[in-house]
């Protein structure tokens, strides 16, 4: 079916890109009203963590993705010829998603294209692919997308708009392009027309739950013809979610590697993150993150109302570097023990109440507390108006049961609540993150003044 309507899509697709005036491919679509795209988004807001798959013809020398020939440091000859060791050998969907599922992963993204052009399925729009120019000669999106979906997870494909290797793409290296698009109008109508046609393959064949897109820095939205990329996406695969890299016409913000200090302005927003330092694998690069320290930035995210997207970069023959499967099932432990303060929950309150990162049940009559340090005696808990009902150890073995605390300073003539002091006993602690439940008599209350000094009426 792919095949055989190819032709005709791509006819009807040069047809409508290559007119003289410019004019887009369709019409806008139709504004989505607030409470249609709140309902589009729930999967996604209420997801929390997903892996990054970089995985690609770059895992073979481990070079740069991409990048290593762009910026000079190989040449492109060298790069791509990486692709006779791509052997997909060892490779096991499957397994893949098992791990990410029991990570506590709720979506993953794999690389169906980076910059360099070598695509993953078997495209018959482009004559670079693991089917076509590598011993693996399979597809290997089409395994991944069937076990990813078996396990419950939600589909999400990385596209890259733009295409260095190709040779109808303005762009080449860093020192080099090929022609200016300005000049050469209907050159760049060709290139789109083969973006269009690969984007659609992905679309029709597997509806993804969310595309990923990357690249768009060196074109405009309109030349990259963002609004009818979308309508093309979404006319069969209305409730698919855009990341904002398609010139910000997409559905949420995605920063990259440094976690955000404060609270991105998007309503929705993911932290998409290395495990060691680099994307796709690279045997040279030792420097991994310990669980800790990555479980630290998750709830950094949770704190502020994002998501987290962790990235592992299989080798060429398949196979999960250990280092990150055990960055895996250290988040498997922590994520199902911890279920009820991760998903569905919202940002947590401002920074200075306590020290420690915190999230808010979606009802916000529940206060959660991350303690990523063993507390030194009791917790320290101030501004919170509400009466605590109950303080309580998330996972604890021990459901019932509530941790002594006690309220001091709270004064009679003052508004500014007392400060709450928390016991936790050693006992109580986790091995990675200890998540306190702070439950009240309802929505949370903060004080947020300066404080309050006794005046004389006298």
């Amino acid at each position: 079916m792919l095949k055989e309507n190819l032709n005709i899509r791509m006819a009807l697709l040069s047809l409508l890109l290559c007119t003289s005036t410019g004019a887009t491919l369709a019409q806008p679509a139709t504004a989505e009203s607030p409470e249609a795209r709140s309902q589009r988004m729930e999967w996604f807001d209420g997801a929390k963590l997903g892996i990054f798959i970089h995985w690609g013809i770059y895992a073979v020398d481990g070079t740069s993705e991409s990048w290593s020939f762009y910026n000079g440091q190989t040449t492109h000859d060298r790069y791509m010829a990486q692709a006779k060791g791509f052997t997909a050998a060892n490779y096991n969907p499957q397994q893949w998603a098992r791990l990410i599922r029991e990570s506590g992963a709720r979506y993953a993204v794999l690389t169906t294209k980076h910059h360099d052009g070598f695509a993953l399925w078997n495209t018959e729009a482009g004559a670079i692919s693991a089917v076509k120019s590598s011993p693996a000669g399979r597809d290997l999106l089409g395994p991944f997308a069937e076990a990813v979906r078996k396990e419950g997870l939600k589909l999400g494909f990385y596209y890259s708009l733009l295409d260095w290797s190709h040779k109808d793409y303005p762009n080449f290296t860093r020192t080099s392009i090929r022609y200016d698009i300005k000049k050469e109008p209907l050159r760049w109508q060709k290139f789109c027309t083969f973006n269009f046609a690969q984007m659609d393959e992905l679309n029709k064949t597997w509806k993804p739950d969310l595309y990923w897109f990357d690249g768009d820095w060196e074109q405009t939205a309109e030349d990259w013809k963002a609004d009818d990329i979308i309508g093309m996406l979404r006319a069969v695969n209305p409730g698919v979610i855009i990341n904002s890299r398609i010139q910000g016409r997409g559905d949420y913000a995605t920063p990259e590697i440094g976690v955000p200090v404060v609270r991105p302005k998007d309503r929705y927003w993911e932290l998409c993150y290395t495990i060691n330092d680099n994307w796709g694998y690279r045997p040279g690069d030792t420097n991994f993150k310990t669980p800790q320290m990555l479980l630290c930035t998750f709830v950094d995210c949770l704190s502020m109302g994002g998501n987290l997207l962790m990235d592992i970069g299989p080798k060429a023959d398949g196979t999960i570097p250990q280092e990150e499967i055990d960055v895996l099932k250290a988040f498997g432990r922590w994520t199902s023990k911890h279920k009820e303060a991760i998903y569905q929950t919202r940002a947590g309150i401002p920074a200075g109440y306590v020290n420690g990162y915190t999230t808010q049940s979606k009802a916000g009559d529940i206060l959660y507390l991350y303690l990523p340090c063993k507390p030194i005696g009791k917790l320290p808990l101030k501004g919170v108006m509400n009466t605590v009902k109950r303080i309580r150890v998330v996972g604890d073995a021990d459901a019932g049961a509530g941790l002594n605390f006690k309220v001091y300073n709270k004064l009679s003539w003052s508004e500014v609540p007392g400060v709450i002091y928390i016991d936790v006993p050693e006992e109580k602690l986790d091995a990675n993150i200890t998540v306190l439940a702070v439950e009240l008599d309802g929505p949370v209350r903060l004080y947020a003044g300066a404080g309050q000094v006794i005046t004389s009426n006298e």
